[in-house]
């Protein structure tokens, strides 16, 4: 299980590793970071005066557990574990958990084989917190104990969590509010619809990013939780998301749906630490907006 560590104050990389780990010879955190056993937010960094920002997660990934990242598909990354939690980085096209159709190519199920080492006898689980859309990815959150998860899930509302979504056509704002009542009880397409015992309430605030002739690439902060919120709030403001068929779009550039959990901030639910992760834009959206 790599170790991680939050930084609390702005810092280089190597003096931050010296502070954090007194115990260890100087040497090996050098060999540590030669061969990239150091991953900032996720992503291995070699250099020595990397600058770290308060917020930012230091992980130190031992031989078995860089070995164990094999067993996780094509664009899953493991960001940050430790003995409560795990945060990974999802890629499209795959399930957060099992449905009736699909059970093995799961984000549930290869998360499951990592924390077993691959041993199928292991007893070693995850617990869902919260869930993408196959088709959304990104950044997601699996409780290692049925604590964490109780303690992650009752917090979860207070938790920021951000999106971005490259859409068709031309917001109508800068920013603003975008909020209507759904409904969710069709299991193909959710609606929004007038209020009544069938909807709940959906608020989603947005910020356009940066705008081209024919799209826009917009910060999503949604206020509530409710199936396909986004995607519905998008195509009722004319701007649907690129890729989204189901919800009016025209266009599918990069061959999938241009959402992308983007920010998750949150309390650890153990250390009561406030931990942080970003995770960029995928390149086939990034140049649709370039």
């Amino acid at each position: 299980m790599p170790a991680s560590h939050t930084v609390e104050h702005p810092a280089e990389l190597l003096a931050f590793l010296f502070a954090s780990r007194p115990e260890v010879k100087r040497t090996k955190v050098r060999q540590w970071l030669k061969y990239g056993s150091i991953h900032v937010n996720g992503r291995p960094v070699t250099r020595s005066n990397h600058p770290l920002q308060a917020g930012d997660v230091v992980s130190i990934r031992p031989k078995g557990a860089m070995r164990a990242a094999r067993l996780l598909p094509p664009g899953m990354k493991v960001l940050f574990e430790d003995a409560s939690l795990i945060v990974i980085e999802k890629p499209e096209n795959v399930l957060s958990m099992a449905s009736a159709k699909e059970r093995a190519k799961t984000a549930y199920a290869f998360l499951t084989n990592y924390v077993r080492r691959g041993n199928r006898e292991g007893s070693e689980r995850v617990w869902i917190v919260h869930r993408l859309d196959r088709e959304t990815s990104g950044l997601m959150v699996f409780a290692k104990t049925e604590a964490a998860k109780l303690a992650l899930q009752a917090d979860w509302s207070t938790t920021d969590k951000r999106y971005l979504a490259v859409v068709e056509g031309r917001p109508p704002d800068d920013h603003g509010v975008l909020s209507s009542d759904l409904d969710e009880n069709n299991p193909f397409k959710v609606y929004s619809a007038p209020p009544s015992e069938r909807t709940r309430r959906a608020v989603t605030h947005y910020r356009v990013v940066k705008r081209t002739a024919t799209r826009a690439l917009i910060e999503l902060t949604p206020e509530t939780g409710r199936r396909h919120q986004l995607r519905v709030h998008l195509a009722d403001a004319g701007c649907p998301i690129v890729g989204d068929l189901k919800y009016e779009a025209k266009s599918d550039p990069a061959r999938r749906l241009g959402l992308h959990a983007t920010f998750l901030q949150f309390t650890h639910p153990l250390s009561g630490t406030l931990l942080r992760f970003e995770s960029p834009l995928p390149t086939e959206l990034a140049r649709l907006v370039g």
